[in-house]
């Protein structure tokens, strides 16, 4: 086996075909969009690479790929953290531990040149995509959600990574029957009345300006999280026009407070990936009419991300956003996984588990010195 470099579209292409072939009959994974994996490392798609630098990796066996590692620095995230940690992603193995011990050594090589003394992952060149699933491999992910067989964790950890950070994934399921408890119902109601917040959909209308306000919102909201880092304007843009072709406008909601000042949002995305399953990647010849005769059907639905600011902080405005949600969606019978939050973030934890979720599913990011 030998590494090799990603020089050209040409190993690109067997860089970004490596899992269709990985998991080609694995009955747990969703393939993605080929056509958005290309858009990952184009720049003009992805301003992420704006302030990236990256290399791509091959593990070649007798000319065949086997496995594949993207090493990385967002010197955004650099700047942000205050600390010299480069990151790997894109990790995937069908070789053996020695394999994935050469694809993590090659990467921690080139981070090493660029001055890195640590090295995390994995890590994603799209918002909200980190981790190893380390509980929960089953059932299938949800849409931008990663997935690993739990080997993975193995051979990252015998090649000496340890935990940094686990993220955990909880589950509301109205198909089964849940029903949000009356005394979260009492609580909210107080909110309401001793602050004066509203919680409304976002305007189509006005899409891209609440997308702007909603990133604003979630730059003052996570700042203190661990792994945070802002999101530029530009990617901003990009997350209203990728979203935009995505949302149920129902389930795009922001709060306001007695002066109409927007002060936390919540985004849950209808799970696309329920409509992907065994298109293999591919919209043609007839993925794209499954696609638009599917989407307004979907009852399944990931929160991607939710905040207050600051001001708002332990006034109970998460747990309105929340059960504003349950409201806009119980009429469908969702499905709403609700990930990342933060091992650690006990208001966040406790507020969910007030609302009576499941437990579904844990990912983990790992860190080693280099």
């Amino acid at each position: 086996m030998e590494i090799r470099p990603v020089l050209g579209q040409q190993d690109l292409g067997r860089f970004i075909d490596l899992p269709y072939r990985a998991y080609r009959d694995d009955p747990v994974w969703v393939a993605p969009l080929r056509t958005e994996q290309w858009r990952q490392f184009e720049a003009r798609h992805n301003p992420m690479l704006e302030h990236c630098e990256y290399q791509l990796f091959l593990l070649l066996d007798r000319r065949r790929v086997v496995g594949r590692i993207a090493a990385f620095v967002d010197h955004l995230a650099v700047r942000t953290w205050g600390e010299s940690i480069g990151l790997f992603g894109s990790f995937e193995c069908i070789a053996d531990q020695q394999g994935a011990h050469m694809l993590l050594a090659a990467a921690r090589s080139w981070l090493q040149t660029k001055n890195m003394t640590a090295m995390r992952g994995p890590w994603s060149f799209s918002s909200q995509e980190w981790g190893m699933v380390v509980e929960g491999h089953a059932p299938s992910p949800v849409i931008m959600a990663p997935y690993n067989p739990p080997v993975y964790n193995d051979w990252v950890s015998t090649f000496g990574m340890e935990k940094v950070k686990d993220l955990r994934v909880y589950l509301i399921d109205m198909q089964a029957g849940y029903v949000i408890p009356d005394r979260y119902l009492r609580v909210t109601d107080r909110v309401k009345e001793r602050y004066g917040i509203t919680v409304r959909p976002v305007d189509m209308n006005d899409l891209e300006a609440q997308v702007e306000t909603i990133m604003e919102l979630s730059n003052q909201s996570i700042k203190p999280n661990w792994g945070y880092y802002p999101v530029t304007a530009a990617e901003s843009q990009a997350i209203a026009n990728d979203i935009k072709r995505l949302i149920n406008p129902e389930a795009v909601l922001l709060a306001y407070d007695s002066e109409d000042r927007p002060v936390g949002f919540a985004i849950a995305l209808p799970d696309v990936n329920t409509l992907l399953k065994g298109l293999n990647g591919r919209l043609l010849p007839f993925g794209w009419l499954k696609m638009l005769l599917g989407m307004r059907r979907i009852t399944q639905y990931r929160m991607w991300a939710l905040g207050v600011i600051p001001e708002y902080h332990g006034r109970g405005v998460d747990a309105l956003i929340y059960r504003r949600l349950y409201e806009q969606l119980v009429g469908i019978k969702a499905r709403i996984e609700i990930n990342y939050v933060l091992e650690d973030n006990v208001p966040m934890n406790n507020a969910l588990k007030g609302l009576g979720v499941e437990d579904l599913r844990r990912y983990r990011v790992y860190q080693m010195g280099i």
